[in-house]
């Protein structure tokens, strides 16, 4: 076991590594922001509703080669060189968990809610995370222990606990079969019918995730996002006191693809009990 010696060595260690993907994310989002101006090239990865463009690519090869110029021993998951068939392995190793562009539907729309992710994890427990909203340039920031951040001011989840009183955001997902669709619809309803004040969709989990922790929504559901669009957004909503389960209401799972976030217990727990579960492969189906 670590001494405190040994964890205050490591925590130092790991802000400097925060300080880095701060800089990386601002960089990253300077080139979403001129690319955002001009027409995308498109392209489809695992259905016809699964995007991405060049500047996905160009982004993520950006953010690897930074950071791994500086920490060559470090590994990396990257939501483009997973598409592209590299195994999607979180080990204790320290690993980089980026999302370059979340909400690249709303890029090649020009639909302004568009964020660079990057999350950071060491014995596949999740350290800091820092998300760049590239167009309104809002830095979300977290580390564990430390408080979450947006702009150097200090978050806080809403502490509501009726369901009657909250904004609960939510996305669709990749898939669109009528079966799915049915569990999706169904599960809207039923939120709804506790009477909540509305359900939000907007493009960018990570985005999403950030309004739970700013207190901005009450809670956030999903199934069918990744690692990539967690990682981050779980160290800053847990740093503003916030509560990040799987859907079962267990503890979360990076990998599962299923997340339920919101400001108490209560919520979470009342959210993660009524939804129907959607089942997506899980992202590290592919690691032996």
């Amino acid at each position: 076991m670590a001494s405190s010696e040994e964890n205050e060595m490591y925590s130092k260690q790991w802000e400097g590594c925060m300080e880095i993907a701060v800089q990386t994310a601002r960089t990253a989002g300077q080139v979403i922001r001129e690319a955002f101006k001009h027409e995308k090239e498109v392209s489809t990865k695992s259905s016809p509703v699964d995007l991405v463009t060049e500047t996905d690519r160009l982004v993520e090869d950006l953010i690897i080669s930074s950071l791994r110029e500086k920490y060559p021993s470090h590994r990396f998951i990257g939501e483009e060189s997973s598409a592209a068939g590299e195994k999607c392995l979180l080990t204790d190793s320290p690993t980089w968990i980026i999302d370059p562009i979340d909400g690249t539907c709303n890029f090649i729309h020009s639909f302004p809610m568009v964020a660079v992710s990057i999350g950071f994890a060491v014995n596949k427990e999740l350290e800091f995370g820092v998300i760049y909203h590239c167009l309104d340039e809002n830095l979300y920031t977290a580390r564990k222990g430390h408080g979450a951040f947006c702009n150097g001011i200090q978050l806080q989840v809403s502490k509501e606990t009726d369901m009657s009183k909250a904004l609960i955001l939510t996305e669709i997902g990749a898939k669109r079969d009528p079966a799915t669709l049915k569990i999706f619809s169904g599960n809207m309803e039923r939120l709804l019918k506790a009477q909540v004040h509305g359900i939000r969709v907007i493009g960018s989990a990570t985005l999403a995730l950030c309004q739970v922790a700013s207190g901005a929504a009450d809670a956030y559901y999903q199934f069918g996002l990744h690692c990539w669009d967690i990682a981050a957004a779980a160290v800053i909503i847990r740093e503003a006191g916030g509560n990040v389960i799987d859907t079962s209401g267990g503890p979360l799972d990076l990998m599962s693809r299923r997340i339920v976030a919101a400001g108490t217990v209560e919520m979470a727990h009342y959210i993660a009990r009524e939804i129907q579960t959607i089942t997506y492969e899980r992202d590290d189906h592919n690691v032996n």
